[in-house]
């Protein structure tokens, strides 16, 4: 049997979601903390691949396990044993050939940044002073949605066989000291937001202009583009599916 795990975590002391040799991460931790509580060998597929240090308030991965599962019992038996940065919300019945990764249809992330200097938001928002030009970065950021091949945001030598994304919306919000950037799109790159909003940054404090902005993206050269954020502001907030609602 198929089984969906949707979960939570602060990424501040992982080094980003998949299993690596010699450092610490979430889906490492999950594996073995499953493998213990069921007694069985158990390996999760994630829906993506989150950086060192970037958080996740939303993010699905499945597993199989040959019997049923009381699905109320292990999320109160996992959420006791996991560490405190690891939270599970659910754990639920797919049917056998649903994948957590390939069937999402919509990801979500936000980068959030603090304009007054926060001890309390260290570790989970970029403290960033100067003044930037909010409307002109909405400007900007409508422009995302005019393209599909987003090269110039990826990381180079990544394994990937395209480069194109569909992005469904980019925005700008503030409220007092805070600044949010939301992005959804189909797929994302590798460090493909963080990138966006180092450009978008250098948009706000009008270092390249809309029309820089345009040639950076069809240059499809990473040098083109800005500096990518520091990942403790990024997260993941939303993955979605067609085969169930999201309101799990």
């Amino acid at each position: 049997m198929r089984f969906f795990i949707k979960l939570a975590y602060n990424g501040t002391n992982y080094h980003g979601w998949q299993c690596q040799p010699n450092a610490s991460s979430v889906q490492e931790t999950l594996n073995k903390a499953l493998s213990i509580v069921l007694n069985s060998e158990i390996n999760l597929m994630g829906a993506g691949r989150t950086d060192t240090g970037v958080h996740a308030k939303e993010m699905y991965a499945h597993f199989d396990f040959e019997t049923e599962i009381d699905s109320q019992n292990l999320v109160h038996k996992l959420n006791s044993y996991l560490p405190k940065d690891i939270f599970i919300y659910d754990i639920f019945p797919v049917h056998e050939e649903a994948h957590a990764r390939f069937d999402a249809t919509k990801r979500t992330y936000q980068y959030h940044i603090h304009t007054f200097k926060d001890v309390f938001l260290q570790d989970q928002s970029w403290y960033y002073h100067q003044n930037l030009d909010l409307d002109l970065m909405n400007e900007a950021s409508k422009l995302l949605l005019n393209y599909t091949d987003f090269q110039c945001f990826s990381k180079v030598n990544t394994d990937v066989n395209t480069f194109d994304c569909t992005i469904f919306e980019a925005y700008w919000t503030q409220k007092n000291n805070s600044i949010t950037f939301t992005i959804s799109a189909n797929r994302f790159l590798r460090n493909m937001v963080r990138a966006i909003v180092g450009t978008l940054v250098y948009v706000g404090l009008h270092k390249i202009t809309l029309e820089d902005f345009n040639n950076i993206i069809a240059s499809k050269n990473r040098n083109e583009a800005g500096f990518s954020v520091p990942a403790h502001g990024l997260y993941l907030t939303k993955i979605e599916y067609d085969y169930f609602s999201d309101d799990r």
